[in-house]
């Protein structure tokens, strides 16, 4: 997945990225970008569905908002005709015109069509133009958002006697229920199988570009996505002028350089690389092949130092029985202190970083204690546990 705030040339480089692999094996490039420039980018005419745009290269631009539409069309026609039913006081799924307001259905449904494709087993890889940054952690954590509420709701246990019950009609409202459920869970698999999905960050080199990145690093760790590297666009090229216009040029990028030089101090856990500003703007598969052969890996950078790590380790610390310590050690890097919250609701345990939250279901073991305390050492956020002695087993 390519993520980046908009204007710093995250499709270009997930295209270019495309077009670079698709010399070696069969890509996929899933555009989720509301604004679809990537049939711009590429040279080739707006379409719809799966399309053919190079050899071994398909192109698909999901209108998430008419995915919608048509699925919850479909969906409310199967339950209507199963009639009325009497759980949790009269249930019933929204007019599907209703749905277009509803947070995150864009999302879950075109993640569900992205983690499809991905299982489908026509491309050795799924390039994905994700949406501008400022709608990407909604769009991340979605399916594990909608999966706990979900279950809140409606818990399985109370599935499971709905539909062993009386009235037929409620098995087949339970069926639609579950249904929904399994494409959101394997939505959910898709993103967090760190041996299958990872994420490249596109950054401009400048100081806006650098607290983007800080913001988006934070947001990936938080959402539990592995980092797979930094490409940092828009260098400009050393010209050697020494005119007026070559002067201001060799400053600027001295500032360039002076950002790049942090970001790489910064991101220790992935490899950093550098585009440099392209004197044409990149259209059609043989600038973007160029375009893709000119990035430059960083001096410097230590590959996966830290991004391999599991977004989340529990372990015994120390004492034993009601005396126990446990701890949760979540990998936050680069999430700025002052924005940390924490937070037990139930068996979850809410973490926000970065004007971002999420929750975590707490393992077994974990539901029967209380936060002990907690600290945050730069890289990661350390959560301590205490057995609670009124549920704790003896």
């Amino acid at each position: 997945m390519f993520l980046g705030k908009g204007g710093a040339g995250k499709t270009t480089l997930a295209a270019a990225t495309a077009v670079r692999l698709a010399a070696d094996g069969p890509v996929l490039l899933v555009s989720l970008d509301r604004a679809h420039s990537t049939t711009g980018v590429l040279g080739v005419p707006a379409g719809s569905g799966i399309r053919s745009v190079a050899p071994g290269l398909d192109l698909i631009e999901i209108d998430s908002l008419e995915l919608l539409e048509r699925r919850y069309t479909t969906l409310s026609t199967l339950a209507s005709a199963v009639g009325g039913h009497d759980h949790a006081g009269n249930f019933h799924l929204p007019d599907p015109a209703e749905t277009t307001g509803l947070p995150g259905a864009q999302d879950i449904l075109a993640l569900t069509e992205v983690a499809a494709l991905a299982d489908d087993g026509r491309w050795g890889t799924v390039i994905v133009d994700a949406p501008a940054s400022a709608d990407t952690f909604a769009m991340l954590t979605a399916p594990h958002t909608v999966l706990g509420y979900m279950e809140r709701i409606w818990p399985q246990h109370s599935r499971i006697a709905a539909a062993t019950g009386p009235d037929p009609r409620l098995a087949v409202v339970v069926a639609l229920f579950d249904r929904i459920l399994a494409a959101v869970d394997a939505a959910r698999a898709v993103l967090e199988d760190r041996s299958r999905t990872d994420v490249t960050l596109v950054a401009n080199p400048d100081r806006a570009g650098l607290s983007e990145l800080r913001r988006l690093r934070s947001w990936t760790a938080l959402a539990g996505l592995r980092l797979r590297e930094v490409i940092v666009n828009g260098i400009l090229p050393d010209l050697g002028s020494d005119d007026s216009a070559g002067r201001w040029l060799t400053a600027r990028r001295n500032a360039q350089r002076r950002v790049l030089d942090e970001m790489i101090d910064t991101l220790v856990e992935a490899p950093v690389r550098v585009c440099a500003q392209a004197e044409d703007e990149p259209v059609g598969t043989a600038s973007l092949g160029a375009l893709a052969d000119s990035i430059e890996e960083t001096v410097g950078t230590r590959p996966n130092g830290g991004a391999d790590d599991p977004p989340v380790r529990i372990r015994h610390d120390s004492g034993t029985g009601v005396d126990a310590v446990y701890t949760l050690r979540m990998h936050l890097p680069l999430a700025d202190p002052s924005t940390l919250t924490l937070g037990r609701t139930g068996d979850d345990l809410v973490v926000g970083a970065d004007g971002a939250r999420r929750r975590i279901r707490l393992a077994s073991g974990l539901r029967r204690c209380t936060v002990a305390g907690a600290e945050f050492d730069g890289t990661g956020l350390l959560v301590r546990f205490a057995p609670d002695p009124e549920v704790w087993p003896s």
